[in-house]
């Protein structure tokens, strides 16, 4: 396992880390102790695997095509968005997570699994297993008669760059790989273009290589009227609703300036002391 660090924490959870990865792993069942062996098993190279292919990773989606099972996942999910810009790189964490959650459901006995990648999160259950996942302002909950898959978190105070300025848009999807995807849209969508309490950088600056390129991205926002977030979420629940209608998330759930929205089935449940937008 060159460069791969495995520890356990609390609760019988697996630590797996390698460069710039870190996964937080929960397994449960007859097949934990296989699951785990499998998860090692397949994050062993799985960096690797991925910076063989990081240049055409950065282009735009539909501009390359790749060799690796993770980074195919990371440009199918991106592709629904095309030819709005968007780049593989957008879905890396939840299809990293994806990948690993794949090798250990080859555990017999397995009856639930996660594997959380800084705050994306790939799901397994047995039939009949349920499970509440936490979210920025409030909790998920989750099923095995249900799709779901995926949940993954954006937005401008997150570890990634955004182009918009939601504190943080949280989406259900099949796979972690599509939510994390459809949450860097649906957190870029949520703006307010040329509003002086916006703060913005060209991504570059901040990150050579990052594959936003010059593109601004936000830095810092200062004050903003009750109203004027109403309108900054609006075009970001509309990014949302439409993705929902087109079946590629099964929810999103949309938090700026201490408003929040949420669209798709009931499945989020927010803190009861956050103000709700309609």
């Amino acid at each position: 396992m060159s460069g791969v660090q495995a520890a356990w924490l609390p609760g019988g959870r697996l630590h797996l880390h390698h460069g710039p990865i870190d996964l937080v792993i929960v397994a449960e069942g007859a097949g934990r102790d296989a699951a785990f062996s499998l998860a090692i098993r397949r994050f062993d190279g799985l960096l690797e695997e991925l910076v063989e292919e990081l240049p055409a990773l950065r282009l735009p989606t539909g501009e390359a095509a790749f060799q690796g099972a993770v980074a195919r996942a990371m440009a199918a999910a991106t592709a629904p968005f095309h030819p709005a810009f968007i780049t593989p790189m957008a879905a890396v964490a939840g299809a990293v997570a994806d990948a690993v959650l794949a090798a250990m459901v080859a555990a017999p006995g397995l009856t639930r699994a996660h594997v959380n990648n800084g705050g994306d999160v790939a799901f397994h259950f047995a039939p009949g297993e349920t499970l509440t996942a936490a979210m920025p302002g409030g909790r998920i909950a989750l099923a095995a008669d249900a799709p779901w898959r995926g949940v993954a978190t954006s937005g401008w105070r997150g570890r990634s760059h955004s182009l918009g300025i939601a504190d943080a848009v949280t989406v259900i999807a099949r796979t972690a790989a599509e939510a994390d995807a459809a949450a860097t849209m649906i957190a870029n969508a949520v703006d307010l273009p040329g509003h002086p309490a916006v703060r913005r950088r060209p991504a570059c600056e901040l990150s050579p290589d990052s594959d936003l390129g010059a593109r601004p991205v936000t830095v810092g926002l200062g004050p903003l009227s009750a109203a004027e977030t109403a309108d900054a979420l609006a075009p970001g629940a509309a990014l949302a609703g439409r993705l929902i209608a087109r079946g590629l998330i099964g929810g999103a759930h949309l938090r700026l300036n201490g408003q929040a929205c949420s669209l798709g089935p009931a499945l989020f449940h927010p803190d009861p002391r956050e103000p709700i937008h309609a």
